[in-house]
């Protein structure tokens, strides 16, 4: 099980960016707030044509996880990601909060989005990123009845892409059960190579590190996946209201060129990577 790559390709390199725009503020953060819709606003109007002139400039395509919400908020700038040539994921309506949703609410949300992708794009997504990386116990059926190729929610690998197993069972004493692979594929994240948690002023932390620190720990662990992890993924998440800031954008530029620099690097969609998997 693993990812065959392109012909002279070593590592896959996603460079996911989560376009949330006002719905992080209003689905994860419950806030209405006008200084933070401002900031979804920066993402969408500043942060998106700069980050697709980088994506041009350093012949990146990427996969843009992003809700209905913002499709519909700015879809100027939602076309703009399409023309470029890039992917669109789903990512939720609203980015609502999975696990307080119960089964009906979820499906019907899941279900609004794809029609939405449907009517706005003119076609339906193939991968979904849930809002929050959080998950219910219904979530993967319903991905699958959905008919979703790919996930990338979950954290179980780091730099492996693998069929999930959910726990099933929860016992405090004798040990939790797993249940059956699933049949969608998984693309792992992690908070760690997320530029939103150490970058933002968020309202229940400030992240707001040097970017000296998030860019060496970044580029550790390209590092590690390139010497270690032949034939892997090395999934980066940014969005685009916290990358395109100034100073950010100049340590995320230092980044891709860095990791443009290896031979063998294959910069590429959720999609396309999730095509190179072989049973």
């Amino acid at each position: 099980m693993v990812l065959k790559l392109p012909q002279g390709k070593h590592l896959a390199v996603s460079i996911g960016s989560d376009f949330d725009a006002q719905s992080v503020w209003m689905g994860t953060f419950g806030s209405a707030s006008q200084s933070h819709l401002s900031r979804g606003e920066f993402g969408a109007v500043v942060g998106v044509p700069r980050l697709l002139e980088v994506f041009e400039r350093f012949d990146i395509k990427t996969t843009w996880c992003t809700p209905t919400h913002t499709l519909q908020t700015f879809p100027e700038q939602s076309r703009a990601i399409v023309e470029a040539g890039h992917e669109i994921a789903a990512h939720g309506v609203y980015h609502e909060p999975i696990t307080r949703l119960d089964a009906d609410e979820e499906r019907r949300l899941l279900a609004l989005q794809i029609r939405q992708h449907e009517r706005i794009l003119g076609e339906r997504p193939r991968g979904y990123r849930s809002p929050a990386w959080d998950v219910s116990d219904v979530t993967f059926d319903l991905l699958e009845e959905f008919g979703f190729g790919w996930d990338s929610s979950l954290m179980g690998r780091d730099f492996d892409v693998y069929r999930p197993r959910l726990v099933e069972r929860i016992d405090r004493e004798c040990g939790n059960t797993f249940g059956p692979e699933r049949d969608i594929l998984e693309i792992p994240v992690s908070w760690y190579l997320d530029d939103f948690p150490a970058l933002e002023n968020l309202p229940r932390s400030v992240g707001m590190q040097p970017t000296e620190a998030v860019l060496a720990r970044w580029l550790d662990s390209f590092r590690f996946a390139y010497e270690r992890c032949p034939g892997g993924v090395f999934a980066l998440t940014v969005h685009p209201q916290t990358i395109a800031r100034a100073h950010h954008l100049l340590m995320f530029e230092a980044f891709l060129g860095e990791v443009a620099s290896h031979d063998g690097v294959w910069f590429a969609t959720l999609s396309d990577i999730a095509a190179c998997w072989q049973d």
